[in-house]
């Protein structure tokens, strides 16, 4: 099991409160939560915060108990109060914290929306090569742009655009709508090179 897949989110209602608290954890235990700390004097835990949230990591389940019992003591030393104290678990496959929603798949809601979230972009030799590649891949299925010499296929995924770039030596780029999304108002597709 990987280090760090575990955490505590500790979010204190006090404004301001997780500097004084991190200060706690880190140098001033009281007597119950030293005790309770024995338990884990050979580890190194993580903490960190954002704003009045505190998060503290550990490598295992059996840890992030026995830090979370360390964290409601240092709670009841301070008189703090958690609006949320969750012992949290990642996700590797679904990239998230398992309290957090699912995200939806992107390559999946760009196709929803009519949109190829994958392009392969090709450079032909003339005009007449590129019309021709643009029928022959419009006969295959593919979602075909064709601008001059220049030929622009959509495809479903990214490893469907590697293999289609591998046959035409071409290039993969994320589709049109995605790089809309991350350069907005940007109609143009860049190609290697100088015009010519």
């Amino acid at each position: 099991m990987a280090r760090d897949d575990w955490r505590i989110r500790i979010e204190l209602e006090e404004e301001g409160a997780a500097e004084q608290f991190l200060h706690r954890l880190h140098m001033d235990l009281g007597s119950e939560a030293r005790e309770l700390a024995r338990d884990l004097e050979a580890r190194r835990l993580a903490v960190t915060h954002d704003a009045d949230t505190v998060f503290v990591y550990t490598s295992s389940g059996l840890e992030a108990e026995q830090a979370r019992s360390i964290v409601d003591a240092v709670l009841r030393d301070e008189g703090h109060t958690a609006r949320e104290l969750i012992v949290e678990h990642w996700l590797e496959d679904e990239d998230r914290w398992d309290d957090e929603p699912p995200q939806p798949d992107i390559e999946a809601d760009l196709l929803a929306r009519g949109y190829a979230p994958w392009e392969v972009r090709v450079e032909c030799e003339s005009t007449g090569k590129a019309e021709e590649l643009e029928a022959s891949l419009e006969a295959q299925g593919y979602s075909v742009v064709r601008t001059f010499r220049y030929v622009v296929a959509g495809t479903d995924s990214e490893e469907e655009a590697r293999k289609l770039a591998g046959e035409l030596h071409g290039t993969v780029e994320p589709g049109g709508e995605l790089v809309w999304e991350v350069t907005p108002q940007n109609p143009f597709a860049v190609f290697g090179g100088l015009g010519g």
